[in-house]
Order: C-alpha cells, then sequence, then structure tokens
C-alpha cells in the first residue's frame, strides 16, 4: 500500500525494466529530470506495475512503457518520444521525429537495440550481430530526405539531406562502438547521438577522462569561443547586408555561419562536455596554422568528417591497396558527398565540389613526394602558403556561384540576415 500511495500522485509512470543494467542505468540519470516534469519511474518487476500494464508472470519485457492519467499508453521509442518532447533540451530528437518516416526508422532502431541486449543477473552482455544495422540510417534517411527536393525549398531540402547524411553518419559510428564489450554509459550515448556534432565514438563513449585544466585555461577557451560565435553572429547579421555584391554577400554569410556554428557553437560544446570529464575535442583544430594540405585536411579541418573518411574508406582501402589510392578515393567520396547537399540543392554547378577535392587530394601527395619536400611544400612557411593557396584558390569550385545565387542567399533573407 505504501508504493501504491507514493506513485498515485504523479501526472504519469515511466516503467522500466529494473533487471537490465542498461535500462536501470538510463532510469537513474533521468530520475530526477523527469519527476520534476511529473512523471515517476516505476520497474516493471513490482507487482502492481505488472497488473497495471496486463504482463503475465514470466512474461519477457520487451520495451519501457509510459502511462499518463488521460489513458495514454505508449511503449518503445514512442514513449522516448513523448519523454523527449517534453524535455527542451531534447527538442533534436522530438523534431527528429516529426519528419516524415523518421519515427519508423526510430522505433526500429528501438526494436535492435532491445534484441540487442541479453540482461541476466543485473548485467547486460552484448550479443554478436550483423553488420547491416549499422547502416541502417544511411540507408533510409538520405533516401526519405531526397523525396522532398521537389517540395521544399532549395536551402530547407540542403539542410534537411546534410541531417540525414549527419544522423546517418552518428548512427554507423555509434553502432560501431557498442559492438565493442567495453559497457556504454547511457546518458554519454545519448549526448553523442543528439548533443554533439563529432564522429569520433571511442573517444566521446570511451571511459577516458577529458584532459584537466586549470580555472584560467577554461575561462579562456570560453572567451575564445563566445568571441568566434559572435563574430560569426555578426558577419551574417551585420556585414553580409552591406556587400554590394549579392554573391559577395552571401559569401560573407557562409564564412559567418562556419564562425557561429564550427568555430564557436560547436566549440562550446566541446568545451561543456569537457566540463563533464568527456574526452570530447573541438571538430576545429586552428585550420590556419596548417602547414600542408594533409594536416589541413587530415587533423585541422572538421575533425568529424575527417574521422569518417580516415575510419571507412581511407583505411580500409589503404590495407587492401596503397595509400596514394586511398587517398585520392577519400577525396573523391567527399566530393561526392559535397554534390549532394550542395549542387543537389542548388540544381546547378555539378561536378565542380568533386575536382576541388580531387585537388585537394593531388596536392595533399605532392607535398609528400620527393619532389614536393625538396621545396619545403609540406612544412614551414613554404608549406603554409602552398596550403593556403590550394585551399583558399578553387574555393569557388567547391561553393560554386548556384549554390551561392539558389540555396545560401534565400536561406540568408530566411533568418532576416539580408
Amino acid at each position: 500500500m505504501t508504493k501504491i500511495t507514493d506513485i498515485a500522485g504523479p501526472r504519469g509512470w515511466v516503467f522500466y525494466d529494473a533487471d537490465c543494467a542498461f535500462c536501470s542505468g538510463f532510469a537513474a540519470r533521468f530520475r530526477r529530470t523527469l519527476r520534476r516534469r511529473g512523471f515517476r519511474l516505476v520497474p516493471m518487476q513490482m507487482p502492481w506495475a505488472r497488473r497495471r500494464l496486463g504482463l503475465r508472470d514470466g512474461e519477457p519485457i520487451a520495451e519501457m512503457r509510459v502511462r499518463d492519467r488521460s489513458g495514454l499508453d505508449l511503449g518503445g521509442a514512442d514513449a522516448v518520444i513523448f519523454l523527449a518532447c517534453r524535455i527542451w533540451w531534447a527538442w533534436p530528437l522530438c523534431a527528429l521525429s516529426r519528419v516524415p518516416g523518421v519515427r519508423g526508422v526510430l522505433r526500429a532502431g528501438y526494436r535492435w537495440v532491445a534484441a540487442w541486449r541479453s540482461c541476466s543477473g543485473g548485467a547486460c552482455r552484448r550479443e554478436k550481430s550483423a553488420v547491416w544495422p549499422g547502416w541502417i540510417g544511411l540507408a533510409i534517411l538520405p533516401p526519405m530526405a531526397l523525396l522532398t527536393r521537389s517540395s521544399l525549398p532549395a536551402w530547407a531540402f540542403m539542410w534537411l539531406l546534410a541531417g540525414a547524411l549527419f544522423f546517418g553518419c552518428k548512427w554507423l559510428t555509434f553502432w560501431r562502438e557498442t559492438r565493442r564489450p567495453q559497457p556504454v554509459d547511457p546518458v554519454r550515448a545519448f549526448g553523442y547521438l543528439f548533443a554533439w556534432p563529432g564522429m569520433d565514438a571511442a573517444r566521446f563513449l570511451g571511459t577516458r577522462n577529458a584532459e584537466k585544466r586549470t580555472a584560467a585555461d577554461t575561462a579562456v577557451r570560453t572567451v575564445l569561443a563566445l568571441t568566434k560565435t559572435a563574430f560569426g553572429a555578426w558577419l551574417v547579421w551585420c556585414a553580409a547586408r552591406t556587400a554590394a555584391e549579392p554573391l559577395l554577400a552571401g559569401w560573407i554569410g557562409m564564412i559567418g555561419l562556419v564562425f557561429f556554428l564550427h568555430f564557436g557553437l560547436f566549440h562550446l560544446a566541446a568545451l561543456a562536455w569537457q566540463a563533464f570529464g568527456v574526452d570530447a575535442r573541438p571538430i576545429m583544430d586552428a585550420p590556419l596554422c596548417a602547414t600542408s594540405p594533409g594536416d589541413f585536411w587530415g587533423r585541422r579541418w572538421n575533425g568529424a568528417f575527417n574521422r569518417l573518411a580516415h575510419d571507412f574508406v581511407f583505411r580500409p582501402l589503404a590495407k587492401k591497396s596503397n595509400v596514394a589510392l586511398a587517398t585520392l578515393v577519400a577525396f573523391g567520396v567527399s566530393g561526392v558527398l559535397h554534390e549532394l547537399v550542395i549542387s543537389l540543392p542548388a540544381r546547378g554547378g555539378y561536378g565542380l565540389p568533386t575536382a576541388y577535392f580531387l585537388v585537394q587530394g593531388l596536392a595533399s601527395l605532392a607535398s609528400r613526394t620527393r619532389m614536393g619536400r625538396r621545396p619545403g611544400l609540406g612544412r614551414g612557411v613554404r608549406g603554409w602558403l602552398f596550403t593556403m593557396l590550394v585551399t583558399a584558390a578553387p574555393a569557388f569550385w567547391l561553393f560554386h556561384p548556384p549554390f551561392v545565387r539558389r540555396v545560401i542567399l534565400p536561406f540568408l533573407q530566411t533568418i532576416h540576415a539580408l
């Protein structure tokens, strides 16, 4: 009677499997958050809970359940989405679930996770699984986004397709890491999928803690990240509108978006996760200090994509062929992906992004040859000048005029930057 009285007053109940360490870990992490929103967490092993849910004795528990006083009864992914829509910082999952077809993908993913765990004695062990589940996101999300091409503005289609590719890659890297024998912290798993732009799942989900820094060092880094965020916002909402030419305005706006997001907000996200002990490194690592094209693309610029290209394209191909071919193929794949999010929404400029990245691949290889090392193209001041020239001079191939005119300028107008 004490148990029933204790749970009789809340707005609703979240029923979970207390015999599963993975599930219990989530319950412990989110108990306070859900309680503040009127929901109580109840183990399904309680006799009262089993009677209320209609579970027979000995019946296996397949999914979590949510019930409220109005009679709403949700399970699995639908229950997770229902709760996410009531937590402000979980809005990405809530918003993503409203995209047509995504809810079905989330349901399939939840069922896979439920089948993937095998709980006994309060500890879960991971079973061996096939390779294909990791590629589900990339197999489903981008094709679904492509179906909206004719019904969305070019800029909206670009963001939707980029998001589909991003979350597909996120799931691929996350799934690969969860196949390892080490347990994954539930909060880190959720944060990696929905609150972190990087793709280094092993580092983010691992037990290694972030490097400890002094309060002064952390304050300097925070101020620097805030400064870059503010500078990017100024470029987008102030400087872009003063440009005399539309193409110049578009370029100023694009540079501002990169500062605002990649150098600013993403750096702040890294610092926030580091404060909680997570080894989250900023995806931008002083690219202007690169002294070779390989250093620029392989270590300093957009570490999220670099990790993907290295782990899933370069390294497997280098084992079967040679480094030169693997390098060119990796840059070629990068070009194709940029065609999808740049040329396809713009309906023009096809081939230019691919050509740009092939030039980068050739320059990266050239700087490593004996002929390239003699004039110092891979080190020092000459290497820096060569890198800046190679990456910046053909940038109009990457962000070509059709993309600027048909995608970037309408987007800047939509966010009232122009």
